[in-house]
């Protein structure tokens, strides 16, 4: 499974999306399932799909879809 798959089913775990709703437009608070308890659930699973520990600032940054592949970048993990 390559990191796009990864992060797609991430996203879909911790919101309880579809995989056709997770797009790089797609952005924190303009759906229902994307509030700030689920946001931190994201959180959780991107640290866990990813082996990683975000900062603060970034967990705070991750706006979008496309932004959380931006942030994961940092972390040598590439889209």
């Amino acid at each position: 499974m390559n990191n796009q798959q990864k992060l797609v089913d991430a996203f879909c775990e911790a919101l309880g999306v579809a995989p056709d709703m997770v797009t790089d437009d797609l952005t924190y608070n303009t759906i229902k399932e994307w509030d700030s308890t689920a946001h931190m659930i994201l959180i959780a699973e991107l640290e866990n799909t990813f082996d990683v520990m975000l900062d603060t600032d970034d967990i705070i940054d991750m706006s979008s879809v496309g932004k959380a592949k931006s942030i994961l970048s940092k972390y040598d993990i590439g889209f």
